[in-house]
């Protein structure tokens, strides 16, 4: 294999537990290689760091696998999923439907795994990890057995590797609209047509801590939740006592999926459906004078890179603030950012100028990120991209 090595003046990510090596911290490369091959990795003086995959087209020009000396053949890869699923089990001991690969912190960089009862669904985000195709899915049907395997290997971030776009059952077939469970709920997802591969599992626990807030001196609250996507903000507010909840989305289609999740729970009345923009629709409450117990908002990402970063603060700020106007005194604001150049520092100050504009004292219940099937390597910090915070909210005057 060919050799990198790294300049003597660099910070000490990679000797940290950082998975990346990045264009500008290569000092030289000795002997051949092709883009997507397994390279050595060796500091200025020639001390061996790992084995990685190359891949010069990206400013991420190596990805690392191992920090030994062995091979990377089908075993390394069995062992590496079974180490994941196994991690799982320990820590989500019956859940059937959850991330079961999480990328770098998995040791597996470039690939990301969910699954949904007996299908998998995978996304291959690296040109190393699609040069190791085959063994992933040896490894993967090993493991899980599953009844099919579905590529959603439909994201941007593919082109930037030099990756085709594309989807489709890599393995099997199945229905591509599949019930899951969680918290207790059952919840329809798309694995063809749904965001990312389908549904968002990093706030499942996030989801439940909701539970406290939907009873009220006896009696159900009244609950916004904006950005429904599947609705299931919305099923977590009903299942724990929540009186009326206003689902808000964008897109007619989440829409009428989150409606056939709510209906399938037996909460369809205690619903209004919403098609409209958060940001017009927020303004619009607020002129109205209409008030809500609770507040949810779990937008998409507004940054996905650092150049956004002011702008997204400002879309933050403008939905947090008006849906603060909106909260009845004494009621709670629950928020969240999954744009990760925006810092959990960033969101928590972003929230807390929204509320000296708004004239309200906050107190923090809770604040949190992903959930135990989203692990972080220490010093990743490219992993913190989820920020999740519940307000209690209280006029100041």
């Amino acid at each position: 294999m060919a050799t990198i090595y790294l300049k003597r003046q660099r910070k000490k990510r990679l000797e940290q537990g950082h998975p990346w090596i990045y264009q500008s911290e290569v000092e030289r490369i000795e002997g051949e290689f092709q883009p997507g091959d397994l390279v050595d990795v060796a500091n200025h003086q020639g001390f061996f760091l790992g084995i990685g995959m190359v891949n010069p087209r990206s400013q991420i020009i190596v990805r690392l696998l191992t920090n030994r000396k062995e091979a990377i053949d089908h075993s390394f890869f069995l062992r590496r999923v079974e180490e994941a699923w196994n991690y799982r089990q320990r820590f989500l001991p019956g859940i059937r439907s959850l991330r079961v690969v999480y990328g770098e912190a998995d040791f597996l960089p470039g690939l990301i795994v969910d699954k949904y009862e007996e299908v998998l669904v995978v996304q291959i985000l690296s040109l190393g990890m699609e040069r190791q195709k085959e063994k992933i899915l040896s490894a993967l049907l090993h493991v899980f057995h599953p009844k099919a395997i579905y590529l959603r290997n439909d994201v941007p971030v593919r082109e930037l590797e030099g990756l085709p776009l594309e989807k489709g059952f890599w393995y099997g077939e199945s229905p591509t609209q599949i019930e899951i469970e969680e918290n207790g709920l059952k919840i329809l997802v798309d694995i063809k047509e749904g965001q990312k591969t389908g549904y968002f599992f990093d706030q499942r626990e996030n989801r439940a801590s909701i539970a406290p807030l939907m009873n009220r001196g006896g009696e159900g609250v009244e609950v916004l939740e904006c950005f429904t996507h599947t609705g299931s903000f919305t099923l977590n507010a009903l299942q724990h006592g929540a009186k009326r909840v206003t689902a808000l989305d964008i897109s007619p289609l989440a829409i009428e999926m989150a409606k056939e999740n709510v209906a399938r729970n037996g909460f369809l009345e205690q619903v209004e459906f919403v098609v409209a923009n958060a940001f017009d629709f927020l303004r619009e409450k607020v002129k109205e004078g209409k008030k809500w117990d609770v507040v949810i908002l779990d937008p998409p990402a507004f940054a996905k890179n650092r150049s956004r970063i002011e702008s997204a603060l400002r879309g933050y700020k403008e939905i947090n603030l008006n849906a603060l106007k909106l909260i009845r005194d004494g009621g709670f604001l629950v928020t969240s950012s999954c744009s990760s150049p925006v810092t959990a520092t960033m969101f928590q100050e972003m929230v807390q100028d929204a509320a000296f504009d708004t004239h309200k004292i906050l107190r923090l219940v809770r604040f949190s990120g992903a959930g135990v099937d989203h692990p972080k390597i220490v010093g990743v910090d490219e992993g913190d991209y989820l920020k999740f915070a519940i307000y209690e909210v209280r006029s100041r005057s």
